[in-house]
């Protein structure tokens, strides 16, 4: 179970210049407190082991920020969270052993093979050489990797690429998947194979938070949805639930009125 509790990160204001233009590009949003902008703000929600939970927000909402919170990539300011009871801050190592995260803004070695990236995580988390091996040739043959596997990072298209990241977050079978728009950057095929996988793993009782545009992805997958809108969480339940709250028949249009960006109820 992934319990989240009054989560924030706050960011220092850059300071403004004696003349000219200022650098302060936040003035007047209401994330910014004193001197600190806050990306995240008192966040809290659970998810129940063998969840699917969706992560819903405009760009520049919060949610990689939060995402990178809970993957102890990024200290809070202030709050907390737990796997299983594992605390984010007083045990990140055990808790990177839990999880796989998938960021959109961690690139690949470009010269280590689709074979040698994933091989490498494979040994960041201590698996037997044997279990590695046949873990990898599982997910390559789910992936498509395989024809490509020898090839140099640098020299896969932006879809591969983004196969082999998801190889690599999922290569020590983690409890807790995080993954940040999963799906960019792949074709209509690879994206539903990525999607599979997702609903293997909550077959298999593990927890799945992902962050999506996608809202036909929030449909077939998801249990569970949280909305965040700077930096504060502003819906958490079920996409029936988000339907009646908002209104809306249509998701996405009930996702605009949850964020305040369509017509009022």
């Amino acid at each position: 179970m992934l319990e989240v509790r009054r989560l924030s990160k706050a960011f220092p204001l850059p300071k403004k210049k004696k003349s000219g233009p200022s650098r302060n590009v936040v003035e007047g949003d209401p994330r910014r407190e004193g001197k600190r902008f806050y990306a995240v703000k008192e966040v809290s929600f659970r998810a129940e082991t063998g969840a699917i939970l969706g992560l819903l927000g405009p760009n520049g909402a919060g949610k990689t920020t939060l995402l990178r919170m809970l993957s102890t990539a990024l200290e809070p300011t202030s709050g907390t969270a737990e796997f299983d009871g594992v605390d984010i801050a007083a045990a990140p190592i055990e808790v990177r052993k839990k999880i796989g995260f998938l960021s959109g803004t961690t690139g690949l070695y470009g010269r280590l093979t689709a074979r040698e990236m994933v091989a490498y995580y494979g040994d960041l988390h201590g698996m037997d050489n044997g279990v590695m091996r046949q873990r990898m040739s599982e997910l390559f043959d789910q992936l498509g990797i395989e024809p490509f596997a020898d090839m140099r990072n640098d020299q896969l298209s932006t879809g591969m690429k983004q196969k082999v990241s998801i190889a690599r977050t999922l290569i020590h079978d983690p409890e807790v998947i995080i993954f940040d728009e999963p799906t960019t950057g792949l074709d209509v095929a690879a994206a539903e194979t990525v999607l599979a996988i997702i609903e293997q793993y909550k077959e298999a009782g593990r927890t799945v938070l992902f962050s999506t545009h996608h809202m036909h992805e929030v449909e077939l997958l998801c249990s569970q949805v949280i909305v965040i809108e700077k930096g504060r969480l502003c819906f958490e339940g079920s996409v029936a639930e988000m339907r009646q709250k908002s209104g809306e028949d249509k998701l996405d249009r009930a996702f605009l009125r949850l964020v305040g960006q369509g017509e009022n109820p």
